[in-house]
């Protein structure tokens, strides 16, 4: 057989295995697959740099399928190049506990960089992937010993490019002048309802130079010197980023070519026999032939020769640069230095600084310890207090361990990024706006949560106390919504010390983002020698101030919120009330206490419970039980000063203190 005839044998083996995914499954995507085989075949077998029997390997190239409906083109390559993704895995493709999904979902299949699906967002972690890959080759390369040195490598699909997290993405890394991020777009020109031309009509490779992208088009996308030709040309431009459109046909071999019907459904009996025929496969469904298997199985043994170079060059690497080694495998592993919170500091009881801006100081003084702590605001950093002081950009040109990012109005590009950053790992991203622009964030957040990623976002901003700006500026629903989703741990600290508190815990809490929100006004700080403020924190609420026996009431609030409840508290008092005030700074936290712990800090016997956030009152029946009340707000705000909105809107000592009167009294 000659070489071009096994490649084709390889290209038309990856074709079929994933369509018969597909049918076998009754469910998915065969046209793109069958389409954009030659440029995965491509990539994976000239290109990238992997080990199948490490797919951990720090140095290896990454590959996103940001077309994530095309996750049979995805299993197909590492079942075929050997990762621990058997025949029998991929035949139960989408079914309930499979190691196949129906999106490619990271942590399930071995190989598999990124969740994908919710298209764009592959694209723009990407970019996040070739960020960090640059700040760590920056930071830890040294003349001789490239130890950092991988490229960053995804398929795109016209869907990805259509959405506008790529675009914000997109212009994101033109800007830093990402050379080592190369896509392949899947340029096939059907969408599900039908040609793009429908909806999508612009040159799509100018508006990538425009970003500042090297661009390229490639006629046929079975053509694989051509490709390959522009694989080389992307390699070998340093200072852009690169994207080749690549004009290939969805449904490639099958009846339905060149058809929107042959994008989300099986081909059908007819149609995949049908296929199997017109691209010379063997009658029996997932066939692989051996030579097909022996030619991708080769890339076994390269893998484990490139990560033994690469292990020898690290070693001499560590050699010369002890310390430097060290400090960048502690990274890669995720663990943090040694006394890495050392210089935290404390606030002074009384002392009244804003949750943003104690939280700017905390991050500036773990920042001295923790090297790899990097991230920036969509353009709100002044504001948001995410600049780390010291410390230049991260972009090319400048001083190389630039730490601050700056990710311009791009809020949900930025989510993707940073989720990027942490997927490639060695480094621990930030990433900070407003909280009401979260929900232009949302999708990535999710996603974040889906992975268990260790993102850290920071949302300052986080109530009506925002005042002027008014109901558009002004978050109510955030909090609940953020709460609702699973795997996300939201954390609204009360003051100073329970926002350094709760940095310790974000950067510690590496199976899942974190999200600090903070206000802008100033709140008194507590005094920590006083309160368990670090232990209660930790564990997402706690007794605050107690009385001498049972309480008859319970107050709890969050953020600015506990200032006021410690003063109602005080009144009640006043008035011969136990009350006892509860700090509830992490629902998430709290929720997975003991249950001695809850009944501790919440005894079921106390019926009477007044719960206190600047936010919609929806879920807080959870802690305050149903004979129990909520200060709350469900309805937007209104444009004023900040204490003056608080206190119409009812988050005062007359209300707060009548509300516990009434309650106790029922």
């Amino acid at each position: 057989m000659s070489d071009k005839d096994l490649e084709q044998l390889a290209v038309n083996t990856i074709r079929m295995l994933a369509a018969d995914m597909v049918e076998q499954a009754n469910s998915g995507h065969p046209g793109m697959p069958l389409g954009a085989a030659p440029m995965a075949y491509l990539l994976w077998t000239r290109f990238m740099h992997y080990n199948p029997s490490d797919p951990l390997w720090a140095n290896r190239d990454r590959f996103v399928l940001s077309a994530g409906h095309g996750s049979a083109l995805l299993y197909a390559m590492l079942h075929l190049t050997g990762y621990d993704l058997s025949l029998e895995d991929i035949k139960k493709f989408r079914q309930w506990g499979s190691k196949t999904p129906g999106h490619p979902e990271h942590g399930v299949a071995p190989g598999v960089e990124a969740t994908t699906g919710p298209l764009g967002q592959g694209f723009a972690m990407g970019v996040g992937m070739a960020l960090a890959e640059r700040w760590l080759a920056q930071t830890y390369n040294r003349p001789g010993y490239e130890v950092v040195d991988h490229y960053t490598y995804a398929i795109v699909s016209d869907g990805d490019l259509m959405e506008g997290v790529a675009s914000e993405a997109a212009s994101l890394a033109g800007t830093l002048k990402l050379g080592k991020l190369i896509y392949l777009y899947d340029d096939n020109h059907i969408s599900i309802e039908g040609d793009t031309e429908l909806t999508y009509t612009e040159d799509a490779m100018a508006r990538f130079a425009a970003y500042g992208w090297h661009t390229q088009k490639v006629a046929d996308g079975n053509d694989l010197e051509a490709m390959a030709a522009a694989v080389e040309a992307a390699r070998a431009e340093t200072g852009k980023p690169s994207i080749t459109a690549v004009r290939t046909h969805i449904g490639y071999g099958s009846p339905k070519i060149d058809t929107s019907g042959v994008h989300g459904e099986p081909l059908g009996a007819e149609a995949i026999e049908a296929t199997r025929q017109a691209l010379g496969c063997k009658p029996d469904n997932f066939c692989v032939p051996n030579e097909a298997l022996k030619f991708f199985r080769a890339g076994q043994e390269r893998g484990v020769k490139e990560q033994g170079a690469w292990q020898k060059t690290f070693a001499a690497y560590r050699g010369e640069y002890p310390d430097l080694a060290a400090r960048l495998q502690d990274e890669l592993a995720g663990q943090l230095p040694a006394g890495w919170d050392s210089e935290v500091p404390v606030f002074a009881e009384g002392e009244k600084i804003a949750t943003r801006a104690a939280s700017g100081k905390v991050l500036n003084a773990l920042a001295l310890k923790v090297p790899n702590l990097v991230g920036g605001s969509a353009d709100l950093a002044p504001s948001n207090k995410t600049l780390i002081a010291g410390s230049g950009d991260m972009r090319l040109g400048q001083e190389p361990g630039g730490r601050n990012i700056h990710f311009g109005v791009r809020e949900l590009g930025m989510g993707a990024v940073v989720n990027g950053m942490a997927l490639h790992g060695g480094v621990i991203p930030y990433g900070a706006t407003f909280f009401v622009f979260s929900d232009y964030m949302r999708p990535a957040l999710r996603l974040s949560a889906i992975m268990g990623c260790h993102s850290i976002w920071i949302f300052t901003h986080d109530s009506i106390g925002v005042g002027e700006d008014g109901p558009t500026h002004q978050p109510v629903e955030h909090l609940m919504s953020l709460r609702a989703m699973p795997g996300f741990t939201v954390m609204r600290p009360a003051e100073g010390n329970e926002t350094a508190a709760a940095w310790r815990l974000a950067l510690e809490h590496k199976h899942g983002p974190v999200a600090l929100v903070l206000s802008r006004q100033k709140l008194p700080c507590l005094d920590p020698q006083a309160h368990p403020i670090a232990k209660g924190v930790a564990k997402g609420a706690y007794v605050l101030q107690d009385s001498k026996t049972t309480p008859e009431l319970i107050l709890m609030a969050t953020g600015s919120e506990v200032t006021l409840a410690l003063a109602a508290a005080k009144e009640l008092a006043g008035k011969g009330l136990l009350v006892r005030v509860v700090s509830m700074p992490c629902w998430e936290l709290f929720q997975d206490q003991d249950q001695a712990y809850k009944d501790k800090v919440l005894p079921p016997q106390v019926k009477a419970r007044l719960a206190i956030e600047a936010g919609t009152t929806l879920g807080w029946e959870r802690w305050v039980g149903d004979q129990g009340a909520v200060i709350g707000l469900d309805r937007f705000g209104e444009s004023a000063p900040g204490p003056v909105v608080m206190d119409k809107l009812g988050f005062n000592l007359d209300n707060v203190v009548n509300t516990a009167l009434k309650l106790v009294a029922k």
